[in-house]
């Protein structure tokens, strides 16, 4: 091996554990030790500048060293900041120039990045970098941040209690001993090999190979997971269709659940407490939802009573963080390529609290566009709560149970 390869194996060694003061005269100690070209080879084995070594040299010859101190006297680089009073104040009133600087930025309307950020400084007249950028941010309590999704709009004035008089129905019923399920349509997810976000443990260097483009595959479609959480025993179930999210789809979904789990779960049950979104295939206003109901009701002699969360407050339905965002979890980074593998996959969800899920396929058909006539609505038995009648009812059976 070779003077510098084993000079420079040495250094690595023992510099980490150095102080700058230390690491400096250890420098100067092995150039002087070395000889003529001592300087560039400790240089080269370090790397770092020859001048570093050459001042390191002289210091070892002073006669009276300073142990008080790291770095000698008027040492180290002045900061940029400090050469450049300004500096701090125009990276600011970059960062937030509506608020804060002009607001005719040459930034108002692009993505702030460091390199962006540093050539609009450099165009003001300051010397600075893009790394430098990326300390001052950090020295000015800036982060690397994304939208995060809070607003929701106007609320109702009614919001809160609306939120109270569901809770109550929920606490009643399970104390019942009764059925008390969330429902909620989870986005649609295309089917093929298609990225999905997230990361999952790969051998490295060979990561998952998906298609570039999100074309959908018409000849497969889309998987439309429309999913049931039971509040009182910590389950899920999902009925994974193709075709449409209509009002069909979702009474079709609790037929399915109530046949396979509910019942069994259940067998004293007369009752079902739906909580439920103001939108969507099962919304307040959708009338084909209350009419398809009664059909259910009627099917299983069950009086479904539903309370829908107030308007603009989805993401606080349970099934979405109870339920959807553990899906979520459990296939990201993972191609979604058939049917059967979403099933199995929001199947084989759990998670440490205990929640277990069943997922099943529907290729059923769900067509849209159905109207629903006066007649046939006022033909549904709902009985309206007083308080908000259009978000919370019953629809009671109007025939005998088969």
């Amino acid at each position: 091996m070779d003077t510098e390869a084993t000079l420079a194996g040495k250094l690595a060694l023992i510099l980490p554990h150095l102080n700058e003061r230390q690491r400096r005269l250890m420098l100067g100690a092995e150039a002087q030790a070395l000889g003529r070209g001592g300087v560039s080879l400790v240089a080269r084995a370090a790397q770092v500048s020859r001048t570093t070594v050459h001042a390191a040299v002289g210091e070892l010859e002073t006669t009276e060293p300073d142990r008080t101190r790291s770095r000698r006297p008027g040492g180290g680089r002045i900061a940029v900041e400090d050469q450049d009073p300004t500096l701090l104040a125009d990276l600011d009133a970059l960062i937030e120039p509506a608020t804060r600087g002009d607001p005719m930025s040459p930034l108002r309307w692009t993505c702030k990045s460091t390199r962006q950020l540093a050539a609009a400084l450099q165009a003001q007249g300051h010397q600075v970098s893009h790394v430098t950028v990326a300390r001052l941010l950090a020295q000015l309590e800036y982060s690397l941040q994304a939208p995060r999704k809070l607003l929701e709009g106007k609320g109702h004035p009614d919001r809160d209690a609306q939120f109270a008089y569901l809770q109550t129905r929920v606490t009643e019923a399970l104390a019942a001993e009764q059925p008390v399920i969330s429902v909620d349509c989870k986005k649609k997810e295309l089917v093929g090999a298609y990225k999905n976000e997230g990361r999952e443990w790969q051998p490295q260097g060979q990561p998952e190979v998906v298609n570039v483009y999100d074309f959908v595959d018409k000849a497969v479609g889309k998987a439309i997971p429309y999913g049931i959480y039971d509040v009182g025993r910590n389950t899920g179930w999902v009925n994974v269709g193709r075709d449409h999210d209509t009002a069909q789809f979702a009474t079709e979904s609790l037929r399915r659940w109530w046949r396979t789990v509910g019942c069994a779960a259940y067998p004293q049950a007369k009752q079902v407490l739906i909580c439920a979104d103001g939108g969507g295939s099962n919304g307040t206003r959708v009338r084909l939802w209350k009419v398809a109901l009664q059909a259910l009701a009627d099917e299983t002699g069950l009086a479904f009573t539903v309370c829908h969360l107030p308007p603009a407050t989805s993401q606080w339905n349970r099934i979405e963080h109870r339920l959807f965002a553990h899906i979520s979890m459990n296939w990201r980074g993972r191609p979604l390529v058939s049917h059967e593998v979403i099933i199995e996959l929001i199947g084989a969800t759990t998670t440490r609290t205990g929640l277990t899920v069943q997922a099943v396929g529907d290729t059923g058909s769900y067509p849209t566009k159905i109207k629903v006539t006066d007649a046939e609505l006022a033909a549904v038995n709902l009985t309206r709560h007083t308080f908000h009648g259009e978000w919370n009812y019953t629809i009671s059976p109007t025939t005998n149970a088969a």
